[in-house]
This record gives C-alpha cells, structure tokens and sequence, in this order.
C-alpha cells in the first residue's frame, strides 16, 4: 500500500476546500481528516461551504465548523440557504454559486461528496465539484445513511482514536437538533471509522475513507 503525507513545504500554505450539501455533511464524511490536517499543518487555510442550511441548522453549521476550524490559521465559513432536497431542480443557481466560488479559492485539496451517492443533493454537489474544478486534488467521502450506497473506496487517511472520538463527540455537541434520529449515534459513526480502519489496516484501529477518481504523482 502506498502512504502519502498531507505535509507541505515551509514555504508554502496548504489550502482546503471543504463542500457539503447540508448542515453536518463535511464533518460526519471528512471531519477527522480536517482535523488531523490542521494538528498537522497549522498554517493551513481552509474553506468551509455549506450549500443549503437554513435557521437552528445553519447555525449548527456555523458552531460546528467553528469547532472543527479551531487550529486554522485563516478559516472562512460560508453558509447558503438552498432548499433542502431540491438542488438538481435549482441547479442552474447553484451552479452560479459554484462559479463565484471558482473565482475566489485556488485550493490544493477539495473535499466533497461522492459521484455515486443516492441523495440527489450530494450527487449534484459531487458533479458541481468536478464540473468547476478541473485541475484540482478532489476526495470524494462518504455519508452513512439509510440509503445503503457505500461503495468502496481506495484512499483512506488513518485516524488515530482520540481523533476520531473528538470527530464523534464534536458531531453529537454540535447538531442538537439531529441527535433523535436512530442514525445519529455514537455508535454509528465510529462503526464506519472502524470499519475503514479495518479495511486500511490503520494503527489505532479508525480512518475515514474516500473515492480518488483521478490522482496525478
């Protein structure tokens, strides 16, 4: 297996690009690599790109990414308000929303929803990702839902335990408004990172897990 670093020259700033369709997408699909990223690089810059949160979950968005964001050396936080489960049919206003992002970050990685993904939400934001950046490092994570679409992927950035239940506790202090839901556990979200873990053979047991479609060394 090949290892590769997130480590970057002295003389440079590593940039990340982070996009979730909704409130708490990025942090449950690629919340530990961020934060193993910034304890790691702590002059990384980072944009954090909510597409559509609005009210009690908008602002669980802003916390969240605040927390997650603590060690970023410069962090923006950008928080849209597009409907909810509607993205492919107001697609063309999104798509003007990602040319505007286009203009304004030159990122060194982007983290974003996979292609395959069965909510239509992810998948156009998946599309829009590749759509707009075309020259550009892009990871495709993964959301564990009821939908049962988790394939298999073939990059995976290991994780050691206290990160990764920093990831899950953040997760479960931050979106107070999800954590009725039978999917929003403890439980659940360390299971994947086990199970990613597992599948890398990581030290301490967890990693999340990503779709690399095209990768250039």
């Amino acid at each position: 297996m090949l290892n590769l670093t997130f480590e970057r020259r002295r003389d440079s700033i590593f940039r990340i690009l982070c996009l979730g369709a909704h409130s708490d997408d990025i942090e449950i699909g690629c919340g530990g690599t961020v934060l193993r990223i910034l304890e790691e690089n702590p002059d990384a810059e980072v944009l954090w790109v909510v597409i559509g949160a609005s009210g009690q979950r908008a602002d669980e968005a802003t916390a969240s990414a605040k927390s997650f964001l603590a060690r970023a050396r410069q962090k923006e936080v950008i928080v849209k308000e597009f409907r909810d489960g509607f993205f492919p049919y107001i697609g063309a206003e999104i798509k003007g929303f990602f040319e505007e992002l286009k203009r304004r970050c030159a990122p060194d990685l982007i983290l974003t929803h996979c292609r395959n993904d069965l909510h239509q939400d992810h998948r156009l934001v998946s599309e829009l990702t590749w759509n707009t950046f075309r020259n550009h490092l892009i990871l495709e994570y993964e959301i564990l839902k009821y939908d049962g679409d988790l394939g298999t992927p073939n990059v995976f950035v290991h994780l050691t335990e206290s990160l990764a239940r920093r990831k899950v506790g953040i997760l479960l202090d931050s979106f107070r408004s999800q954590v009725k839901k039978n999917w929003f556990t403890e439980d659940a979200f360390l299971a994947i990172l086990r199970l990613r873990g597992l599948e890398c053979n990581a030290p301490e047991k967890y990693a999340e897990a990503y779709h690399a479609r095209k990768l250039v060394l």
